[in-house]
């Protein structure tokens, strides 16, 4: 430790002995003359050590727990090694060198204890109170986040508020934790340790610098490089220099882009072309695929119709896959265009993204930049062999499949269904659903109608093995013929009559009778024994129109002709009786 020995140099105490030596009582006269100074001397060096006060000392020991400085008037101070130790632990100064201390006190034996921190610190509240005046920037290192903001280091703690560190509103600040910027001093309070940073005001006028020189150079067609400063479904904001342009999503790539998220990040460079500019409203259009040839100018030349193609699957949807041909050029696979025969749900339970898989090309229009492709053509197709192995009249049998409303599936092939329709199931009954008489799982034997290759469609008859009984009744049934038969439904237009088995012919509502009826209920119910007349036979549509009334009226009419014909001959009877016998004469 340093005492007031220390005050007196050894250069004064060595030159004082030697005079000393020569005339001891003139040298008592002058010791006492010299300590009297030494003492002035010591006096005001302490006056002009103020506590509290910053100075600049050289450095003239280094000890292991000390650092020895002296800070003029003949006085050493000491400043506590552990203030000069870097990390490692290691003092980075040298004897000799110049240091700014601060006399903060002295220990308990009296020794002046220095301080290199707590000059600096007042050295930065100097610097602080000039930035802040003049409008000048600190530099700090942003330490946590607090509340309402964020701590920054600039030598001494300081503030700097959430709306203070950038241009647009920031929700993540600890990402900023760590980072080093320059920064305005808004306003300090010394007494309180108050320091308030702003780092938007830096940013404001560096935004105004950029904007200038960018609205300088800015013009139609020419090719620049911004930064990505946000993401939309819509697009991208491209930072051009203190300015935003906006890349729309349709002007990002030849092809289809649906989330520009997926192929673009926040804080990418990325080159563009100025589509367009209004400088009084400060709106820049951008374009990314125009900095390449357009390739749908030269697409049907590439990709010629019914050629197969390998591409990349991209996209999946629910009504198809979307498969890249060449960059910037995708197709769809519609789902339909997927299998000849297979049923999937989804395409995904097929294909993959970034799967390689070949393709057909089925149609291109470059107008609405649309092509068709097709999986399926790729491989043969089973209805064309299906149509060579069932020709149309051939009977097949198959299993119920699937019961409908309008008919029953019966499979024949693997993924292949033909169709019965409900006018195909019976020649002669009326079948209300299909499910009245078949089960799914049945085995039933079917007749081949059609086989559509095109339209892929198999059409089954069931009625068709039998022979059809609609053929003969024509000759059967002619016009004008009685026959009688049961009511079978009623309906507001007229009754069903079934004269034979499976078999009905209809009797309109102006058919029933000769007189006027409102309503067929009126005159008959479900199970009557009716008589009627043929009116007309229809075997192609299967139609038999009959009538009551015609029936009743020729009924009639032969009732009165026999009436007429009996009195006829009664007449003639009575006339031949009367002329056989014989009146006698009076005159006689």
């Amino acid at each position: 430790m340093v005492n007031d020995d220390h005050l007196i140099s050894n250069q004064d105490a060595g030159e004082k002995e030697e005079k000393t030596e020569e005339n001891p009582s003139d040298n008592t006269m002058q010791g006492r003359e010299e300590s009297q100074g030494f003492k002035e001397l010591y006096e005001q060096s302490l006056q002009s050590v103020q506590m509290g006060g910053v100075l600049t000392g050289k450095v003239v020991q280094i000890n292991a727990d000390s650092v020895m400085v002296d800070v003029g008037w003949k006085t050493e101070g000491y400043i506590p090694a552990r203030e000069l130790r870097d990390e490692q632990g290691n003092i980075s100064i040298n004897v000799g060198d110049d240091i700014e201390v601060l006399v903060d006190r002295r220990d308990q034996d009296g020794n002046l204890v220095l301080s290199r921190d707590k000059a600096a610190k007042i050295k930065i509240w100097d610097d602080v109170k000039v930035a802040c005046e003049q409008n000048t920037p600190v530099t700090g290192t942003v330490i946590e986040r607090v509340k309402g903001g964020l701590s920054v280091d600039i030598g001494i703690p300081a503030f700097l508020p959430g709306s203070q560190v950038d241009i647009r509103p920031v929700r993540d600040l600890d990402r900023y934790v760590g980072q080093s910027f320059q920064f305005n001093v808004l306003k300090y309070d010394r007494k309180r340790n108050n320091v308030v940073l702003s780092r938007r005001s830096i940013l404001e006028k560096e935004h105004e610098a950029e904007k200038h020189d960018t609205l300088q150079n800015i013009e139609d067609g020419k090719i620049i490089e911004g930064i990505i400063k946000n993401i939309t479904d819509y697009g991208l904001f491209i930072d051009l220099g203190g300015i935003d342009g906006l890349l729309h999503v349709t002007d990002i790539s030849w092809g289809r882009i649906t989330r520009p998220s997926d192929h673009f990040s926040k804080g990418e460079k990325i080159r563009v072309k100025v589509l367009s500019f209004d400088r009084e409203k400060e709106r820049v259009a951008l374009g990314l695929k125009q900095l390449t040839p357009n390739p749908w100018e030269t697409i049907k030349d590439k990709f010629p119709i019914n050629s197969m193609i390998e591409g990349k699957v991209v996209n999946l949807t629910d009504y198809g896959v979307f498969v890249e041909l060449e960059p910037g050029v995708e197709g769809l696979i519609h789902v339909s265009e997927m299998f000849w025969t297979r049923e999937i749900r989804h395409p995904s339970k097929v294909l993959s993204i970034g799967q390689k898989v070949s393709v057909m090309i089925l149609d291109i229009n470059v107008d609405t930049k649309r092509i068709s492709l097709g999986l399926k053509q790729t491989t043969p197709n089973p209805w064309e062999t299906l149509k060579q192995k069932y020709p149309e009249g051939s009977v097949i049998t198959g299993i119920i499949r699937n019961i409908t409303n309008f008919g029953i599936f019966v499979g024949v092939e693997e993924g292949i269904d033909g169709l019965i329709h409900m006018s195909d199931i019976s020649w002669k009954q009326r079948v209300k659903h299909p499910s009245e008489i078949f089960k799914k799982g049945q085995e039933i034997e079917a007749m081949v109608l059609n086989i559509d290759v095109e339209h892929e469609k198999f059409s089954l008859g069931l009625k068709q093995i039998e022979k059809n009984p609609w053929e003969e009744l024509n000759a059967k049934y002619p016009s004008g013929s009685t026959v009688a038969g049961k009511v079978t439904n009623i309906t507001d237009f007229g009754i069903f009559v079934e004269i034979e088995e499976g078999i009905e012919g209809l009797v309109h509502i102006s058919e029933l009778s000769s007189r006027r009826v409102k309503t067929s209920s009126e005159l008959f119910s479900v199970g009557d024994n009716v008589t009627a007349i043929v009116k007309n036979v229809d075997p192609k549509s299967r139609k038999i129109r009959l009538s009551i009334k015609d029936y009743e009226a020729g009924t009639e009419g032969h009732s009165v002709n026999q009436y007429l014909n009996n009195r006829e001959n009664i007449g003639s009877s009575l006339s031949k009786a009367l002329a056989d016998i014989k009146i006698p004469d009076t005159d006689e």
